[in-house]
């Protein structure tokens, strides 16, 4: 019986025993980037802006 390799999340391309899950240190960046842009949302309620009653 054979495994599926698993893939790069951000590419697609094989992954690599030390960027794992990824395959390369720049598909790790750039999902690390995707997170502190605000690219990736978790489901929940939506937030409460404080700022807005201050105006």
């Amino acid at each position: 019986m054979t495994s599926a390799t698993r893939k790069c999340p951000i590419c697609g391309k094989p992954r690599t025993v030390q960027n794992d899950p990824f395959c390369s240190t720049r598909c790790k960046d750039r999902d690390l980037l995707r997170w502190l842009d605000d690219g990736y949302a978790l489901p929940g309620p939506p937030a409460i802006d404080e700022g807005a009653d201050k105006a």
